[in-house]
Parts: C-alpha cells; sequence; structure tokens
C-alpha cells in the first residue's frame, strides 16, 4: 500500500494571497469594464448574491463595483435583461449566476415542482394558474401589474400578503418564470423560456456533473477550499464532494493542504495552484467590501484567515452593536484593517461616517496616518459609486 502524502504546509500569509488572487482582488482592474466586464466577473465568481438592505448601495452592485474600478449599474442590466449572460437562481442565498450554467440548477427547480417549496406550501393551483395565465396572454409583469389580488396574512416576516405575488415566487423556484429585469428591488417576471427564447429548459446536470461544478466553482473562487467553503449552507452536498476530492486527490489533482491554525479542519487546492504561489499583489489596494463579499460571507473562513471576526449587526439591538448597523469592512493590500460604518444620505447627496474602527492585526502593521489617508481616497470614490445615477 502506498505511504499517505503528508499535506503541503500553509502559512496564512500565503492563503490570504492565494484568496485575494481568486478573488481577483489584489489587481487594480481584473476584468475590464462594461456589461461584458460583469458577465465575466459573475462567471469567476460563480454567483454574486443579491440582498435586500439599501443603506448603502445593495450589495449585488456593491460586490461587482469592488473587482471592476469603472462599474455602472447598468452593466448588470444589460447582462441579466438584454444580454441574457446571467439570471437569477438561489445558491445559499438568491444569486446572480451564469447562464452557462443553467443546467445544473435545473435538478433543484425540478425538485421543487415535483415536491414544493417549504416557503411557499399555502400557495393555492389556482393562484398559479392565474398568475401563469396573466403572463402567457400579457407577457412579463411585476406584482405592481396585479391590482385584483385579496389580502391574506403574512406567515412569516418577509413572506408577502399578496398571493399572487407568492404564486410567482413558486413559479420562481419551480424554474416556470424567471426575473428579466430588476429596478431597485422589483422584479419583473417573465416566462423562463420566452426570456431566453428556449422552446424548453436546458438538460438538468447528473448528480456527478453537479458535484464537479460545485467543487471547480469554489477552486476558481477561493483556490483553496474545506468541505465547508465548498459547500456553503448546502451540508447534504458534502459527502458526494469529498469523495470527489478524494478521487482527485489520488490522480494527483488535487494536493491536501495544512493551513496554519485550521486546527482538525481540511483543506485542500489544486496542485498548479501550489506550484506557483500568489505574489503579495498591489500591495496600496483598497477595497471597502461589502458584509456580503464572497471573502465576507463565510464569517468562520474570513477569521481563520485573516485573524478578523466581521460581525453582521443590522439585526442586533442598537446598544449591543460594537462595529455599527451594517459596517464594512476595508481590506488593504492583503489585510483588513478597518470596519466603517455608512449610510448614504441620498437626498443631501452625500455619504455619512456613522462609525470607524480599527481591526484586525493589519491595523498594527503601518502607521494608521498613513492607512487613514489611502482608506479616505477610497472613500471618496466609493462615495461617487453611492450617487452615481
Amino acid at each position: 500500500m502506498p505511504r499517505a502524502t503528508k499535506p503541503h504546509p500553509l502559512t496564512k500569509t500565503e492563503a490570504r494571497r492565494i484568496w485575494l488572487r481568486a478573488q481577483r482582488l489584489d489587481t487594480p482592474d481584473p476584468f475590464g469594464e462594461g456589461p461584458a466586464a460583469t458577465a465575466a466577473a459573475v462567471e469567476h465568481l460563480g454567483y454574486v448574491q443579491i440582498d435586500t438592505i439599501n443603506v448603502i448601495e445593495r450589495c449585488h452592485h456593491h460586490i461587482l463595483f469592488s473587482r471592476i474600478p469603472n462599474y455602472r449599474r447598468a452593466d448588470l442590466r444589460q447582462a441579466q435583461s438584454v444580454d441574457k449572460s446571467v439570471f437569477e437562481y438561489w445558491t445559499h442565498a438568491l444569486s446572480y449566476v451564469p447562464s452557462k450554467d443553467f443546467r445544473f440548477f435545473v435538478p433543484g427547480m425540478k425538485l421543487h415542482k415535483r415536491e414544493g417549496h417549504k416557503w411557499f406550501a399555502s400557495v393555492s393551483p389556482a393562484d398559479t394558474r392565474k398568475v401563469m395565465r396573466l403572463l402567457k396572454r400579457d407577457g412579463a409583469l411585476t406584482i405592481r401589474d396585479i391590482e385584483d389580488d385579496v389580502l391574506t396574512e403574512k406567515e412569516h416576516l418577509w413572506a408577502s400578503r399578496k398571493p399572487s405575488k407568492r404564486a410567482l415566487q413558486l413559479a420562481f423556484y419551480t424554474g416556470a418564470v424567471t426575473i428579466s429585469e430588476r429596478t431597485g428591488m422589483l422584479k419583473t417576471y417573465e416566462l423562463m423560456t420566452r426570456h431566453f427564447g428556449w422552446d424548453k429548459p436546458p438538460k438538468p446536470a447528473s448528480n456527478l456533473e453537479t458535484t464537479t461544478y460545485l467543487l471547480d466553482r469554489a477552486l476558481r473562487a477561493q483556490g483553496l477550499v474545506s468541505l465547508d467553503s465548498t459547500c456553503h449552507l448546502d451540508a447534504p452536498s458534502k459527502a458526494a464532494v469529498r469523495r470527489l476530492i478524494e478521487a482527485r486527490v489520488r490522480r494527483k489533482e488535487m494536493v491536501a493542504v495544512a493551513l496554519e491554525g485550521a486546527g482538525k479542519q481540511e483543506h485542500w487546492a489544486r496542485a498548479e495552484t501550489l506550484e506557483q504561489p500568489a505574489g503579495e499583489g498591489d500591495g496600496g489596494l483598497v477595497h471597502i467590501l461589502s458584509p456580503f463579499d464572497p471573502l465576507i460571507i463565510q464569517r468562520k473562513r474570513t477569521e481563520l484567515f485573516f485573524d478578523y471576526g466581521h460581525r453582521f449587526e443590522a439585526y442586533v439591538p442598537k446598544e449591543k452593536r460594537l462595529l455599527g448597523y451594517f459596517a464594512l469592512p476595508v481590506l488593504v493590500g492583503e489585510d483588513i484593517v478597518a470596519a466603517i460604518d455608512l449610510k448614504t444620505d441620498r437626498k443631501e447627496k452625500k455619504l455619512l461616517m456613522q462609525k470607524w474602527n480599527w481591526v484586525g492585526k493589519g491595523a498594527a502593521k503601518a502607521p494608521r496616518k498613513e492607512l487613514k489617508r489611502h482608506i479616505e481616497e477610497e472613500l471618496h470614490r466609493f462615495e461617487r459609486f453611492q450617487l452615481a445615477e
């Protein structure tokens, strides 16, 4: 029996550089500009999370701005509604996903069609028939176009009182309709086949193809992966992903990694990722990140790699907040050095500084006066993005 290969040792500094390179946060302009850059960024990252909070710009635009310096909101609309290179569906949360990956989501759509959806169990067949009839007859619509609903009680805090909205949401999860356009958070629904010009949806991916997709997506966007990071909020996929990783390790396509500080948590990378370790990148780059950014959303991973545990305090009572209602982590070079609570005053057309906290070990590496100057320069650019039409 061949002797087991010892895991490749990796310091946190090396791991951070690999992850930042994979996230394309170590170079100034990794995707170019315009709608093509937006589509390329979504394709590389695998998904871009959508969220409703808008004390500053909503996170899907913010995440793209962090990687596309000249990003415009219209670029995402072009990608979604005109080029149709991205679509909306559920990953670990509602997200923009590359349209070329659609087939990996078809099995989930079919499951919801067959077994229903736990959030919309009360949707009546009559309400579903109603919204589908309206779509087929009148074309794409928003919930505001349906005026004859009899409002019902909410089933949970985020539920709608409109039966038609719940029916449209169920039709979205089953793949009957898609979101063809967004205006703020107002969604326009369209028949899936009509939006994409299909006679029928693409063939669903097999279980093995979907597992391969999950692992390859994580390797591309994370560089260094664990089961938790690959299957974020998707525990049922872990067993299959582990089997695939073990097969790749046997074929020497992936390497086990002993990450500093990770304890018993296993990590892996492609062999070529470790053979060509990331350099220091542009140490002067400053990114004011969304709390939903892929670098931040997996809190335990962020803390392991950056020695900084981000707290999302929007739902924390005011008197218990440490960082602020909507604190944004600030990445300078390869360190998270601050968390800044900002709010956009759209009426007065200015960005308000609510609170500034120095955080993490990186804040002690350089004189704070110099760090603050670099961050304030980026804040001016960030403000221009916030207030742009």
